[in-house]
């Protein structure tokens, strides 16, 4: 997916994924929206909610568990979206959430999180 906007900044510092990187958000933030996007195959501000949101800072976590074994910043997210795109949404995950079964877990939250956010402005 070609990116032709700019990416959104974190609305959370404190939390999600920006709060877990600490000193490696600024470099992590831009490539970590731009991978997901491409995997999930939606939009910045539908990937900026999830990054935001307390499953951006489990997917932090989990950047950070590549790092921690070695891996390159680029590389630790690259690992880390392709597990997510990987897992598979399970029944009870879809009876909780009301996320597709059988959908990839990164892309079900992506939009999940999208949702939450268009019910709570509405």
């Amino acid at each position: 997916m070609t990116h032709t906007t700019p990416v959104p900044a974190s609305q959370n510092d404190a939390w999600g994924f920006v709060g877990s990187l600490n000193e490696h958000a600024g470099a992590a933030w831009p490539i970590a929206m731009t991978a997901i996007s491409d995997a999930t195959h939606q939009p910045l501000e539908s990937v900026r909610l999830f990054l935001d949101s307390r499953y951006g800072r489990h997917f932090a976590d989990d950047v950070l568990n590549e790092m921690l074994h070695g891996s390159e910043l680029a590389s630790a997210i690259s690992q880390a979206t392709q597990r997510w795109m990987g897992w598979t949404i399970g029944y009870q995950t879809s009876k909780q959430y009301g996320i597709p079964k059988g959908l990839p877990y990164l892309t079900g939250f992506v939009i999940h999180c999208e949702i939450v956010e268009e019910a709570l402005a509405a």
